[in-house]
């Protein structure tokens, strides 16, 4: 009996705590719009996901759609797992451009950590190490000269907050994901959407 209780007890505070954390994303994500957009509805997908629709007065985006994917908290079992894999919790924007891309394209970033320097000890061999820039992997069977304007985009600072990004010639057009912890006041809020309007302006400009 006590531990129904506790379960239940749980369940209810935590599920408050993401329903407190969703609105608390869409008010700033609103507020970082200006007049420019507002949150037309939202409603709750499960315990951990929430998607709002969003209308724009500018000509950037049409059906634009966040989505966000909190940790569930209110399952104990699934929300260890999610922090054993350390599963972030994200927002997903997707909306469809004025003029749909001309090719697919999805770029998804990825960092490679090291554990220290025991693997150049252990050798006796000299080792030099070299800090490179970003590095840029591709499967496209041809690459034009210089970077293409969304990848561009996404190795500023601003972009490199992104996750990913995919465009995509059906609707929706465009997709980004950001962590969640990214956007933790108006200001980071407001740089996405910049960001954002940057990539549609890029897509805009690879095709021509």
């Amino acid at each position: 009996m006590g531990a129904a209780v506790l379960a239940a007890l749980w369940y209810a505070f935590f599920l408050r705590f993401n329903h407190r954390r969703g609105l608390q994303t869409l008010r700033r994500i609103e507020a970082a719009c200006s007049n420019e957009g507002r949150i037309v509805e939202a409603r709750w997908l499960g315990v951990s996901r929430m998607e709002a629709q969003l209308r724009f007065a500018s000509h950037w985006f049409d059906h634009a759609r966040l989505t966000l994917r909190l940790l569930p908290r209110p399952i104990p079992f699934q929300w260890l797992l999610c922090v054993c894999r350390r599963q972030k919790e994200t927002l997903t924007f997707e909306a469809d451009l004025d003029c749909g891309p001309s090719a697919p394209l999805e770029v998804v970033r990825h960092r490679w950590f090291t554990q220290g320097h025991g693997a150049t000890t252990s050798d006796s061999r000299d080792w030099s190490l070299v800090k490179p820039g970003p590095i840029v992997f591709t499967t496209r069977s041809e690459w034009t000269h210089g970077l293409p304007p969304v990848v561009n985009t996404f190795m500023t600072s601003g972009g490199h907050k992104l996750l990913s990004v995919r465009f995509r010639q059906e609707s929706p057009h465009l997709a980004a994901t950001v962590a969640l912890d990214s956007l933790s006041d108006r200001d980071a809020a407001a740089g996405f959407f910049s960001v954002l309007r940057d990539l549609a302006a890029g897509a805009s400009t690879s095709r021509q």
